[in-house]
């Protein structure tokens, strides 16, 4: 993907998602049951846990009875404010996750939580890590999810149209979505498993876990990643 079009995508994707805000958040009220694990076996008190992309703060749920020094950030504005008016008294700001306005070796734990898919390019994916592993304290754990690739295979068609619209600027696995009953698409990228583990052997991250996030019916949801600096 070329890098300018790979930063429009940025732009539109924080655009879509100011626009969006209200409505957005009053979907996304409470975290997602099957990842909660991630946050009961690996925060321990006192740590300093960054959410990145946190949109309306809603993980903080999962992380406030735990003795931890937790901070929210966003490159949407908007999603911000919602969280600010959710969590008044919580800390959050608007930041770019590949340019973080923090120190590095500042965190003990970075959560991320269905944002990888909309970073735009190999390039920048590998740069979102990097950022990452940049200010995480050494042995820190970094731990996300992304849609997976059965989500992808289950918008086929979409993907096919979409890709024809774009005259071919899109990679393997890019596609958009639109929000509800708006015209505006928002940009994904499907990853399967393989892809993302090849994509982290890139960085300097270890790959502690890896797998799928399940519902109470045990069907597979999205996949998660678990790497340590």
């Amino acid at each position: 993907m070329r890098k300018k079009y790979a930063e429009n995508l940025l732009k539109k994707t924080m655009k879509d998602y100011n626009k969006i805000a209200q409505e957005f958040s009053a979907t996304r009220y409470k975290p997602w049951e099957n990842t909660e694990f991630l946050f009961d076996n690996y925060v321990i008190p006192g740590d300093k846990v960054l959410d990145l992309g946190c949109g309306n703060g809603r993980f903080f749920e999962l992380l406030k009875d735990k003795d931890v020094d937790y901070i929210g950030v966003d490159f949407s504005e908007k999603m911000i404010e919602t969280a600010r008016e959710k969590y008044p008294k919580v800390k959050f700001q608007a930041a770019n996750a590949l340019n973080l306005p923090f120190p590095n070796n500042y965190f003990n734990k970075i959560y991320s939580i269905a944002v990888l898919h909309h970073i735009p390019s190999e390039k920048f994916r590998i740069q979102f890590f990097e950022e990452a592993r940049r200010i995480l304290k050494p042995n820190g754990f970094f731990i996300l999810t992304v849609w997976g690739e059965k989500a992808k295979k289950n918008l086929n068609i979409f993907v096919k149209d979409t890709a024809l619209k774009l005259t071919g600027r899109l990679e393997r696995g890019d596609t958009f979505r639109p929000w509800g009953n708006k015209n505006d698409e928002r940009y994904f990228h499907y990853f399967s498993e393989k892809e993302l583990i090849k994509l982290i052997k890139q960085t300097k991250f270890k790959i502690i876990k890896h797998g799928f996030t399940t519902d109470k019916r045990g069907n597979k949801k999205n996949i998660y990643l678990i790497v340590q600096k």
